[in-house]
């Protein structure tokens, strides 16, 4: 081979070698403000609509107080009504969840954020893993959730199984949904998870229960020592408000200390 056609070869090659850098350079990174080729999630830092998700029972009154205090701070949120009485299979209130995160999708929002309150955040988990709801969710926050089951269920099943129906049997320690939902990664990735809990939680039993793999994790006597929050007080309490404000922000979720405890209750007393 002449030095001619030598030269011309390695030029070649050269801008060959050069291509496949800058493919994959943009396969790794992307448009800016668009969801990659490597990363099908959506972004962390361009917060979209609120979902409320309520708990067993499926009554929504509780979460009004903290959806007006989203909406005051700008956002769009809204409350997830659960299929039937809201003690049905949890597996149908994911269907709605995510028909609720669709038709907000459908909107023009690039992702949603998912508040879940007490067994609503077991449905969120739920939809993460069986209805792709990880493309769709940028941030998921649950509030005293038994996400390893809650001994209350399982006395209720003991004692009074006809008062037990079937997402108060799924809330088992130990269930079969629980079972499979916790193998594996209890937080998948793409969302970025937060969960909040109390020690003095009456219903969620034993406390630690709502303690998730994965996920930012938060006792509020961590925060403020010696607060006494129970169950029902956790989606109207000042300081939860503040922290799920604060987590829903378009930077990363902070993992609180007492330092932050004051600023965390104004912000959700505002």
């Amino acid at each position: 081979m002449s030095s001619r056609r030598r030269a011309l070869l390695i030029a070649l090659v050269g801008l060959l070698i050069v291509a496949l850098v800058a493919t994959a350079a943009l396969l790794r990174t992307g448009r800016p403000g668009h969801p990659t080729v490597a990363s099908p999630y959506p972004p962390q830092d361009q917060p979209g609509p609120v979902l409320l998700v309520p708990g067993y029972g499926g009554s929504t009154a509780s979460l009004e107080v903290l959806a007006e205090k989203l909406r005051a701070a700008g956002r769009q949120a809204t409350l997830v009504s659960l299929p039937g009485d809201g003690t049905g299979d949890l597996r149908q209130a994911a269907r709605a969840l995510d028909a609720a995160a669709t038709a907000a999708l459908a909107g023009g929002a690039r992702s949603v954020d998912v508040v879940g309150y007490s067994a609503g955040g077991v449905v969120a988990r739920i939809w993460v893993r069986d209805l792709a709801g990880d493309r769709k969710a940028r941030r998921i926050v649950t509030l005293g959730t038994p996400h390893h089951g809650t001994d209350v269920a399982a006395l209720a099943l003991a004692f009074a199984p006809t008062a037990c129906p079937v997402a108060c049997r799924q809330l088992v320690p130990g269930s079969e949904l629980l079972t499979a939902l916790n193998h594996g990664a209890e937080a998948p990735a793409g969302p970025a998870w937060l969960s909040v809990w109390s020690t003095k939680d009456d219903v969620v039993t034993p406390a630690e229960t709502s303690r998730l793999t994965g996920a930012v994790d938060v006792a509020l006597q961590d925060v403020c020592p010696g607060v006494q929050v129970t169950h029902a007080d956790l989606p109207t309490t000042p300081l939860v408000a503040g922290l799920v404000l604060d987590s829903l922000g378009a930077g990363a979720i902070p993992t609180p200390g007492p330092a932050e405890c004051i600023p965390l209750q104004a912000a959700g007393t505002s």
